[in-house]
């Protein structure tokens, strides 16, 4: 039996908040807000050629790997949510169970990275749109890198576009978009799957552990290869499940559905993907065509060849339409994030940013400053494509150290004698597993930050100063933050 709408409130009034959102989303469209920020048809089909141009058909085993590792988080992240059912999800859980000042940083550096994500997931339309009619292909021609880099911007801003005026309409919109594109992503994975299956070419051995790669025999396991392909694809495609938790204050009995969903995007996307992954595989006609790990080639490549073209293009239809979702949904989880540190008074121009528009029940001016910000990223692109490339990869390494924080105070509470009170509201709890399970997440996120950072060439490119470039921007972000949150404070006092 779910929390009436005055229940609700008055949980949320505890915190010292009023309910401003509107509270409209049941278990569905809260599932559908993290498996749609996951989106395995976006993410693999922008992303497999990265992993696959590392370590060729083996990068397989990276994803079974991260997914156990991400599912430790996850686990710590929904009984956070159901003890703290706020909007700004990291941000607010790393406030309650550290202190400000970890709480702004937490939301700080999650906030560059989802904004970048907005940049980097409108930025896929360019992979899959020019492969299912070359008229998509507006500027130039898909031979040319610098008609290709702004043929991508132009076709990312109309998607941006499209998506801060959906955002801005409201929160039922938004979800009845993310409920349908959900769905037909769902069926859309599990026809695609049959049909891998059906023209598969190889046995799952022969696929995912005998690494010939473009021309080269490579022994399996490769430790260096593999945490170089590690780094790519499947640590840049499942994050973003802690969404249910950011749209608490928009979900009905927040305590007791954002956990539930939290665990369950992730682990049906991880498995889906898991097994998308698997069958593309079986199926490729060829694992040696170095297409395969090229950007014009990849995974899109692959479904046209083994489906043929008439049937690959409508798939392709099919992640054009996860890649627009994704993209509402990244987007709704930065609104909420800038709404909540707005809120508290933590950003220049909080008043204005947390203002709610009566009507749409919706923080206006968030939103459209997240989309603005998105596509001048986005617009990097065209002068300085390596930059643009730098940091939407630095951006997974953005959300896995924002992960860190929040399960490294969490740990830090459970060993606290003063902190290790029960939240009797709390629907989810980990009981006699939490403590376990929270030094093990601990200990995965570091891997996580310190495998995404490491300076190699597989990942950043030549020059040292690529390499080098996840510390360099990191450093220099949590600089400005640091300043910013102490000019703030001798503001306000």
């Amino acid at each position: 039996m779910r929390n009436s709408p005055v229940t609700d409130n008055s949980d949320l009034a505890s915190f010292g908040y009023r309910q401003e959102l509107k509270r409209s989303m049941g278990s569905f469209s809260s599932f559908a807000a993290g498996f749609s920020y996951i989106s395995i048809l976006t993410g693999l089909f922008q992303m497999f050629h990265l992993g696959y141009g590392v370590a060729g058909p083996a990068f397989f085993w990276t994803w079974p790997f991260v997914l156990t590792g991400q599912l430790l988080v996850a686990l710590c992240f929904a009984e956070l949510a159901s003890r703290f059912p706020l909007s700004g999800g990291v941000y607010q859980w790393a406030k309650f169970t550290g202190n400000p000042f970890f709480g702004w940083m937490t939301g700080w550096i999650y906030l560059a990275c989802l904004i970048t994500t907005i940049a980097a997931v409108a930025m896929a339309l360019q992979v899959s749109l020019p492969q299912i009619s070359n008229s998509f292909q507006i500027i130039g021609t898909s031979t040319d890198p610098k008609s290709i880099a702004v043929n991508a911007i132009v076709l990312g801003s109309i998607l941006i576009v499209a998506s801060t005026i959906i955002n801005a309409k409201g929160i039922k919109l938004l979800a009845l978009i993310n409920n349908i594109g959900v769905f037909t992503e769902l069926i859309g994975i599990v026809v695609l799957i049959v049909l891998l299956f059906l023209n598969r070419e190889r046995s799952p051995v022969e696929a995912v552990v005998h690494v010939k790669h473009l021309g080269e025999s490579k022994s399996f396991p490769d430790v260096s290869i593999f945490f170089a392909a590690t780094a790519l694809t499947a640590s840049y495609v499942l994050y973003g499940f802690d969404t249910a938790g950011t749209l608490a204050e928009e979900t009905h009995d927040p305590r007791k559905k954002a956990p539930r969903a939290i665990l369950q995007a992730l682990l049906s996307a991880g498995f889906a993907g898991l097994l998308v992954l698997l069958f593309a595989l079986m199926a490729a006609p060829d694992l040696s065509n170095p297409d395969l790990g090229n950007i014009n080639g990849g995974m899109p490549m692959l479904v046209k060849s083994v489906l043929g073209g008439t049937v690959g293009r409508l798939f392709l239809c099919i992640v054009i339409f996860a890649i627009t979702v994704c993209t509402l949904a990244v987007q709704s989880g930065a609104v909420r994030l800038m709404f909540a540190m707005g809120r508290d008074g933590c950003l220049p121009f909080s008043k204005s940013l947390s203002q709610v528009s009566p009507k749409t029940h919706t923080p206006i001016l968030a939103t459209l400053i997240c989309g603005i910000v998105a596509i001048m990223i986005m617009g990097m692109n065209i002068q300085f494509p390596k930059v643009f490339e730098l940091i939407t990869s630095i951006s997974i390494l953005w959300a896995n150290l924002a992960y860190w924080i929040v399960v490294a105070l969490q740990l830090k509470n459970r060993i606290t004698p003063a902190s290790r009170g029960v939240d009797t509201n709390a629907r989810f709890h980990l009981g006699k597993w939490g403590l376990p399970i929270n030094i093990l997440a601990l200990i995965w996120s570091s891997c996580m930050v310190i495998n995404v950072s490491w300076p190699r060439t597989s990942t950043y490119g030549e020059e040292w100063y690529h390499q080098y470039s996840a510390w360099i921007y990191t450093a220099g972000l949590i600089f400005i933050g640091v300043l910013i949150y102490f000019y703030r404070k001798q503001r306000i006092s």
